[in-house]
């Protein structure tokens, strides 16, 4: 068996690091750079600075494989394909940040003889303008599909791998496409823009999903139907499918959010006002706040009461808190005078630093203790255990809001707390329009 090409990885962020632990379990000498010292010299010592699923026993596993350095020589010393996996935050004006990109092209310098791979996911038009800047430089879009909590499955056992480029780069894009070989996934070969477009319009598309079946919940608050039911009979029709049909508090993390709008700022930016995502958008951020009507139809105010927020990061299996729920529902729970205090197993620490106001607690029920209302915000497993007989005798008064319908409704009402869910009718409410 022939040796595995090396493989360069520019950016030891959650992408980079996936992808370069993934890349050497696949047996690829890896050589990650990252600009900041102190974080390669703790990855150098195995500590990883991120909550992932599997990434510390795979970057365990294959110490040899991997090089991490702050030295752009080391990365240039072998490696011809460079995967790039930096950060490409909005700006103020909703416009992709490029400038970690065009930094690392800057000092990457010479490319002759190798491949910029972007996985970073960057506005269409971007390897055009890499392009024109450099036309000896050899670059592919192949953008990543990988979900916080799943991403070294995601990664080791792909839907499909995006491979974009031009026909005088095919070398490379035929590089990269051998080194994912192994994965068995259908390949898409196309050109720069609509790989680019690709990671996009994926991502505004499930986004869309997440909308539309929030907004049924909303409508399903109103005639009395429940919505876990409508999305499972929508969910059986081939042609919808039943992921990402959860209704909720509304999707966050580093990608939707951030896709989503950057499809936006694209097309507006083109001349094009696309319209069905500007309400995707509209609908997202108002259903964090709707859990506030809910509370307030229990509780005739939130002056001086205590509420309880159960679970921080967006989503479980993560500790990323961009973007999540938690953060508004918190500004707006002290905005109307109350209390606020928080547990989540994960992401406590990088929560604090964003909520200085709020209460955190040691557990669930430190939490829950005196509470006169609680918010399920993040579906952690462990909170589906919680003892909710326990749970009532804790909180001034058992009140629940199921911001993710995660819990069991009749084993909450029968130990005695009020539920409230998103799109599911209360107790005794099967009221219809007439």
């Amino acid at each position: 068996m022939s040796e595995k090409e090396p493989i360069g990885v520019v950016g030891a962020g959650w992408v980079g690091l996936v992808t370069a632990a993934c890349f050497a379990e696949l047996g690829h000498r890896v050589v990650v750079r990252e600009i900041v010292p102190e974080k390669v010299e703790s990855l150098r010592r195995g500590e990883v600075p991120i909550h992932e699923p599997e990434l510390p026993e795979l970057i365990q596993r294959n110490t040899e494989r991997l090089i991490f350095t702050t030295e752009i020589d080391e990365l240039l010393d072998g490696p011809r394909l460079l995967f790039v996996c930096v950060q490409t935050p909005p700006t103020y004006s909703g416009d992709a940040d490029l400038s970690a990109v065009q930094r690392a092209v800057n000092e990457i310098g010479e490319l002759e003889g190798r491949a910029l791979v972007m996985k970073s996911t960057v506005p269409v038009g971007t390897g055009r303008a890499l392009q024109r800047e450099a036309p000896d430089l050899a670059y592919v879009a192949c953008p990543e599909f990988l979900k916080e909590g799943t991403a070294v499955k995601d990664f080791l056992e792909p839907d499909r791998v995006v491979i974009g480029a031009d026909e005088d780069d095919d070398w490379a894009a035929a590089a990269v496409e051998s080194a994912y070989e192994p994965l068995g996934a259908p390949i898409v070969r196309t050109d720069l823009s609509s790989a680019e477009m690709i990671k996009l319009a994926s991502n505004a598309y499930l986004a869309t999903k997440i909308s539309f079946i929030n907004e049924i919940a909303n409508v399903c608050d109103e005639v009395g139907a429940d919505v876990t039911e409508v999305a499972r009979g929508m969910g059986l029709d081939p042609r919808i499918g039943a992921r990402f049909l959860n209704a909720g508090l509304g999707f966050g993390g580093s990608c939707f959010p951030k896709d989503t709008q950057a499809l936006k700022i694209l097309a507006g930016n083109s001349g094009y006002h696309f319209q069905l995502l500007n309400s995707v958008i509209e609908v997202n951020e108002l259903q964090k706040r709707r859990v506030m009507a809910k509370i307030t139809k229990h509780l005739d105010s939130l002056v001086g009461k205590r509420v309880a927020l159960l679970g921080l990061a967006f989503k479980p299996d993560t500790d990323d808190m961009r973007e999540a729920s938690s953060l508004v529902l918190a500004a707006r729970l002290d905005g109307e005078g109350a209390t606020v205090a928080a547990f989540d197993p994960i992401a406590q620490e990088r929560a604090a630093e964003l909520l200085p106001g709020v209460q955190m607690a040691g557990s669930a029920m430190d939490a829950l203790e005196g509470a006169d209302a609680a918010v399920l915000v993040t579906e952690w497993p462990e909170f589906a255990q919680l003892d909710w007989a326990e749970v009532a005798k804790r909180m001034a008064n058992p009140l629940l809001v199921d911001g993710r319908n995660f819990l069991d409704p009749k084993a909450v009402r029968d130990a005695g707390i009020t539920y409230e869910a998103i799109g599911r009718p209360s107790a005794g409410d099967r009221s219809v329009v007439g």
